[in-house]
């Protein structure tokens, strides 16, 4: 299920690893959990520690179920790479058009098919 945010967010931060709530108390969703939601955003903010954040959430079983990015973002891709590594996890992490992003409803079902390939239901 889509977890559309309002305003990009860092992992290192922003969110607790150990439970996957949104702690930035300046973003507008405080409180919402990410933990198996499929994260859509249209950029990141910022650290080079969310690679590591992103990590620790799939080895506590926090992580969100993928990333939709309008803008590309090398770290979170790095900390999915390292946690499939790792734990053998997969959390998809993939840029699609900003429209098409834009597009994607709060709550909206999402299906993520080898390849990369994503269906909005």
């Amino acid at each position: 299920m889509a977890l559309v945010l309002q305003e990009p967010i860092s992992l290192w931060g922003g969110v607790d690893p150990a439970t996957s709530a949104i702690i930035d108390v300046r973003h507008p969703q405080r409180g919402t959990f990410i933990k198996g939601r499929v994260l859509v955003m249209r950029s990141a903010r910022g650290s080079s520690s969310s690679s590591s954040v992103l990590a620790e959430m799939v080895r506590a079983g926090c992580a969100p179920a993928a990333i939709l990015l309008g803008e590309p973002d090398l770290i979170l891709a790095v900390g999915a790479a390292v946690a499939e590594e790792l734990y053998g996890v997969l959390v998809p992490v993939l840029q699609l058009d900003p429209d098409d992003l834009a597009s994607i409803p709060d709550g909206a079902s999402i299906s993520i098919v080898d390849g990369g390939e994503v269906s909005v239901a």
